[in-house]
């Protein structure tokens, strides 16, 4: 399946994508949190899908699309994790997974758009695929760990350069300004990925490729980041993972490059679809 949320800001429904176009499952009676996928969700939504799908209204195109999971109880994201990522910002590759947080008060829809931060002046971007968990996780055993995963999704894990290394502390300042987690346009449940270990990603900023990767280049793969990550604190349902980027941020160019008020990213994976954000600048 492929999960959707739709509609006006803080006014999210529930609902599916499939090769006929957008479909309102509100009459279901639930929103995709941690709740649903902790009892079973997805079978219990794939079976009522099954009876109903026939009452069920379209979403018209161009309705605005909301995070594809509603907010976590937390964003965890892996850091240099792609080892051309680590060597375009002069990094060491790293033995185990660098661990940072993002606020989930940052998630929004995958075509809203970016507020460059007041006083930013390093808005930088970085295409990841976003692992969405499906029931708690403590203490798994890496042969065991993607039983614990719900789907996957494209996220665009935004940073201020400046907040994140130049500040001082955790990398958690320069990550969680409003609108840094676009996240969709869809969870895909794992049925839907043929090979989560080679899927393209790219990103590109007024039409210009900045990233072009593969998660065939992960230093540290799915099932180990959730089996390691499980040995630090318990997953939750509804939990979202963000992986790594690839090489192509702006940090990475000589001189760098960041995003300023007018700028269009946009960026893919395979079997994830795309999403697009316009940057703005930050008002009172």
């Amino acid at each position: 399946m492929k999960l959707i949320r739709f509609g006006l800001l803080g006014e999210e429904k529930p609902g599916i994508i499939t090769d006929a176009g957008m479909f309102d499952v509100s009459a279901f009676g639930e929103d995709y949190g941690e709740r649903f996928f902790e009892t079973n969700g997805l079978v219990r939504l794939t079976e009522w899908w099954a009876a109903n799908s026939n009452n069920c209204p379209k979403v018209a195109e161009g309705t605005r699309l909301g995070s594809c999971v509603a907010r976590p109880s937390k964003i965890i994201c892996i850091g240099l994790n792609y080892a051309d990522h680590a060597r375009e910002t002069n990094a060491a590759i790293p033995k185990e997974p660098i661990v940072f947080f993002k606020s989930t008060s940052s998630l929004v829809g995958p075509n809203d758009n970016l507020v460059i931060p007041r006083n930013s002046v390093k808005t930088d971007w970085e295409v990841e695929l976003a692992v969405v968990i499906g029931k708690k996780a403590s203490y798994v055993e890496e042969k065991d760990a993607l039983q614990y995963v719900a789907g996957y999704s494209l996220h665009n894990d935004y940073s201020e350069r400046e907040f994140q290394i130049e500040r001082g502390g955790q990398w958690v300042k320069g990550k969680s300004c409003d609108t840094f987690a676009p996240l969709g346009p869809w969870m895909a449940t794992q049925d839907e990925i043929e090979n989560i270990d080679n899927l393209r990603l790219w990103l590109t900023v007024n039409g210009k490729k900045m990233q072009d990767g593969n998660t065939a280049n992960f230093i540290f793969k799915i099932p180990f980041v959730i089996s390691y990550l499980s040995q630090f604190m318990t997953l939750l349902p509804g939990d979202v993972i963000s992986t790594g980027t690839p090489a192509g941020v702006g940090l990475g160019f000589n001189p760098p490059v960041y995003l300023k008020a007018g700028d269009v990213v946009e960026l893919g994976i395979d079997g994830l679809g795309t999403s697009s954000q316009t940057a703005v600048a930050w008002k009172q």
